[in-house]
């Protein structure tokens, strides 16, 4: 089986327990902006120790950036930011499970800005399979029986919905923008540049959002530091999950990894109703499947080999 696939599994997999903890986070201690700003602040001291491990044991020498590195980096890990703050406040108006899939159009957009940005086009069967997730994402789109249903303008542009287009417009440029980032760099293996760029990534989004919560949510910074129980296992989850993701994209297109990173919905529908208890309307569960059938078609054309 090729790496990327087992990089992409393991990295949706510690995404879900990370997102679990972040939510935490929000509900019950920290804004959108600190819970955003945990996650990174917590994961870079981590990924610096990994780098300098892989650096020490592996005999490696560190990438040489350049500036094109630089400025892949800036602008994906500033959408990263932006993208991870609309899904943390997303938590507080639809389920967990909801919440995950409706940033899942990162996929399909990941595929087209993929192909603008680098060049880089999808088989037919990996577009179909796309397309398929995004009816699942579709279904999601409606505001719960709960919610005031209003003149289908709002049920179409309802504030959820708005959240998780902007969390998948964003995942997806940076999802190119950190593909962009490792085919940048020269020497070492796809695990050391998938290391240096998150590395890289990671200090630029602990700085720039730290600077933006002394400016103008003071205290926060303080409440992250006293939440280090729960946010520490979160740093942990986020960087092995964004090691993961980096490793992927260095070996394959945004476009595959991000589809099949869809298995996430998997993980993220069993901790829904097991571990939170909460409950998903048959609509819901009906999106849920069709993406996951597109996570099983993007599996089965990718192992069929790369003229797929």
């Amino acid at each position: 089986m090729p790496f990327w696939i087992l990089a992409t599994v393991f990295a949706a997999f510690m995404q879900n327990l990370r997102f679990l903890l972040q939510r935490h986070l929000k509900v019950t201690t920290l804004s959108t902006m600190g819970a955003t700003w945990a996650r990174f602040a917590y994961s870079m001291p981590m990924v610096a120790v990994a780098l300098a491990l892989m650096l020490g044991i592996g005999g490696q020498k560190l990438p040489a950036p350049t500036p094109a590195f630089w400025a892949f980096v800036v602008t994906g890990g500033l959408a990263q930011m932006l993208a991870t703050a609309c899904v943390v406040a997303l938590f507080a108006r639809r389920t967990f499970a909801v919440g995950i899939t409706l940033k899942k159009t990162e996929v399909m957009l990941a595929a087209l800005v993929g192909l603008v940005v680098l060049g880089e086009a999808v088989s037919l069967p990996v577009l179909a399979a796309i397309a398929l997730g995004f009816v699942g994402v579709a279904l999601l789109s409606d505001p719960p029986p709960r919610e005031i249903v209003l003149p289908w303008r709002d049920r179409l542009f309802n504030a959820a919905s708005g959240y998780g287009l902007a969390s998948g417009v964003l995942f997806g440029v940076s999802a190119v923008c950190y593909r962009g980032a490792t085919l940048e760099l020269s020497g070492g293996d796809e695990i050391l540049r998938a290391a240096t760029a998150l590395l890289a990534a990671t200090f630029v989004q602990t700085l720039s959002l730290g600077a933006w919560l002394h400016l103008r949510e003071r205290g926060q910074i303080g409440r992250v530091l006293a939440a280090w129980r729960v946010a520490l296992p979160m740093g942990l989850t986020s960087m092995l999950g964004s090691l993961g993701w980096f490793t992927a994209f260095a070996l394959q297109t945004a476009a595959h990894v991000k589809a099949l990173g869809q298995i996430e919905l998997v993980f993220t529908f069993l901790f829904s109703v097991f571990w939170l208890r909460e409950r998903s309307s048959r609509k819901e569960v009906a999106g849920i499947a069709l993406v996951v059938l597109s996570v099983l078609l993007i599996l089965a054309t990718s192992l069929r080999g790369p003229g797929s």
